[in-house]
């Protein structure tokens, strides 16, 4: 049996001796390539944080101490430590989710996988603690992967070191980057306080040296000593931290266990808010994530543990379409500018940052700040493109509302992963996008069906330059071309099923399109007269589509975004608004939190597929008689 099978507990970890420790990480490393290749998953993020798991279980006690991971994706070995080692499900649904998660475990306590947000967790843990007289208890929040960009992590960092006596212990996992090398202003100073050698050193050698010749050498030791602070900011240029009022403790390398566990020990001791910076390699002991310059292997799917590579090959995608005709669009209009917020890989602007390195600006994981900073390009004669996962402009309403929208700003939000992206759980459905912005006055949002209308939309929303635009679509591989039968004013006819039982029309948005033409096959199919639409430009309700419900007797519409407050109720109220009585029939994501699965699950549980859809259509028409 090797030691990880032996660890069910936090505590088993603690009779382990210094050798085993170390076995112990190699073990892990070993497990995390061999199962999370099997499955797919955040693989450098865990392997980098071996060492700082097993010491923070060490040092704490979890779950009476807390420990609040910001972001989640890597507490996989966290995990592993605290009795889940079953990883052969991982991410898929009744397995562990790739996130903490509460329903699995009393060690887990925030689910939220957005990031920046552990820092005010930890500040109202700790203050409740305080409140309640819970004194020797800790909270501990593990900060990384460019968490620190986010501006909620500096307005808590603020509360934090309010109360010098309030035992919070911050650790930044700082291993440069995000998804990509992180960058601005506070990665320039981690990194000049990463390459410096640091204060002890040299009080260390004065601690040797001076203490050795005598009472001169000792009080010149002393005045050493009390010059602390003047050192630490020649030697080692941490002072930001400690003018806040935190203490700082580091950098350590946090691939030394023993290191690391020195270092939270004394944190632990000091009884205040206390910064642990700690070192780390992002893909740490896995050599093709080593050597992989883009992300250090931030995410993958099922790969050959051997090589890295994938086991099948990638199928032309939706990010790839965009990462294409946004080259196409900044070559015609110079313009045209990319931001994005850590993410120029994943969401596909790595290609336009390639040809127009001086036209992209990545803030970091900074969602307000670039929806605003947009704003502020936008009056300043150019048109920005936000690219985000569709999940992450949540946290920009307000500024997409104030900033962006109140003063008519050209400026695009390109939403990935919109709509049920299923595996990675209830934080990252990017389900919310079109009843949030529903509410957005001027805004505009297309939900593209296939490559030419995303093509179509993509160069339609940059000549926008008096309102901002949107542009949403799925995760993962595209489907065949649609083609369009006929265009009423904008809205795409894609079907129509001759029937003498009653006129249905049925309108898809977006990726549900193809749902939308196979329901209108199967209505067909009993009788009724069916046209199928794509309204393309979703947001506002287009007048020709509201015109379309009038001419029909039965109204379906299949979005897979929110059903309350969708598109798909905004088309019922614009059509009661003019008179029309037409009943609109909507179909759509309830207002829930959704488990990890796979797309497919999801649609099939939410009855979102085209026969449990067609069939409660039947249902409907038969009860109206």
């Amino acid at each position: 049996m090797g030691l990880l099978e032996r660890i069910s507990s936090p505590q088993d970890l603690r009779r382990l001796s210094t050798r085993e420790v170390d076995e112990l990480a190699s073990e892990i490393r070993a497990f995390l390539v061999d199962q999370v290749s099997r499955t797919g998953g955040h693989l450098g993020p865990n392997l980098g944080v071996v060492e700082l798991s097993i010491a923070l279980h060490r040092v704490f006690d979890s779950p009476r101490d807390a420990i609040v991971f910001d972001t989640g994706h890597q507490a996989y070995v966290h995990k592993l430590l605290t009795g889940r080692q079953d990883f052969s499900s991982l991410r898929r649904r009744d397995g562990l989710s790739g996130y903490p998660s509460r329903a699995e475990s009393e060690h887990d306590v925030v689910e939220n996988s957005h990031a920046s947000t552990a820092l005010s967790w930890a500040d109202g843990i700790a203050k409740a603690r305080q409140v309640r007289g819970e004194t020797d208890r800790h909270t501990v929040a593990v900060i990384g992967d460019g968490a620190l960009t986010g501006g909620m992590a500096w307005e808590a960092l603020n509360n934090i070191a309010a109360d010098p006596d309030r035992p919070v212990v911050v650790v930044v996992n700082d291993n440069g980057r995000s998804y990509a090398p992180t960058i601005g202003g506070l990665a320039q100073h981690l990194d000049s306080l990463r390459t410096t050698q640091g204060y002890e050193s040299v009080l260390s050698w004065g601690k040797t040296t001076l203490r050795r010749s005598g009472p001169p050498g000792r009080l010149a030791y002393e005045a050493l000593h009390g010059l602390k602070k003047g050192i630490k900011d020649v030697v080692a240029p941490q002072g930001m931290f400690e003018d806040l009022g935190l203490k700082y403790v580091g950098p350590v390398d946090g691939h030394d266990e023993q290191a690391v566990e020195r270092a939270l020990r004394s944190a632990r001791a000091f009884g205040g808010p206390v910064i642990v910076h700690v070192i780390t390699e992002k893909g740490r002991g896995y050599t093709p994530a080593e050597q992989d310059v883009a992300d250090r292997f931030h995410a993958v799917g099922r790969i050959h543990p051997e090589t890295g590579l994938p086991l099948a090959p990638s199928r032309f995608g939706w990010t790839s379409v965009f990462a294409d005709e946004i080259v196409r669009i900044g070559r015609r209009r110079r313009d045209v500018v990319a931001i994005t917020a850590a993410m120029l890989q994943p969401v596909g602007l790595a290609p336009f940052a390639a040809e127009f390195p001086e036209r992209v600006f990545d803030v970091g994981i900074a969602e307000q700040h670039a929806a605003t900073s947009a704003a502020g390009m936008a009056f300043g004669g150019l048109h920005p493109v936000v690219a985000v996962y569709a999940t992450f402009l949540n946290r920009a309403f307000d500024q997409v509302l104030m900033d962006v929208a109140m003063h008519r700003a050209g400026v695009t939000f390109v939403l990935d992963r919109a709509g049920l992206t299923g595996d990675d759980g209830a934080s990252h459905n990017g389900m919310w996008d079109m009843a949030m912005l529903s509410i957005v006055p001027g805004l505009r949002l297309a939900a593209p069906r296939d490559e030419a209308t995303l093509r179509t939309a993509l160069r339609e929303a940059v000549d926008v330059d008096d309102a901002p635009t949107v542009v949403r679509y799925p995760k993962g591989a595209m489907g065949d071309p649609i083609p369009v039968l006929e265009d009423v004013d904008g809205v795409d006819v894609l079907a129509r099923h001759d029937g003498d039982a009653g006129r249905v029309l049925v309108v898809g948005v977006g990726a549900m399109v193809p749902t939308a033409l196979a329901v209108g096959e199967l209505l067909a199919g009993h009788g009724l007269a069916v046209s199928v639409v794509d309204p393309r430009w979703a947001l506002p309700v287009p007048a020709a589509l509201v015109k379309l419900v009038d001419e029909h007797d039965h109204v379906v519409t299949l979005e897979d975004g929110l059903v309350d407050g969708g598109v798909g109720a905004l088309v019922g109220q614009r059509a009661r608004e003019a008179g029309i009585a037409t009943p609109v029939q909507s179909f759509g994501v309830p207002a829930t939190f959704l488990q990890h699965a796979t797309r497919d699950e999801l649609v099939r549980e939410l009855r979102l597929g085209a026969h449990d859809v067609a069939a409660d259509v039947l249902t409907a028409l038969h009860a109206a008689g």
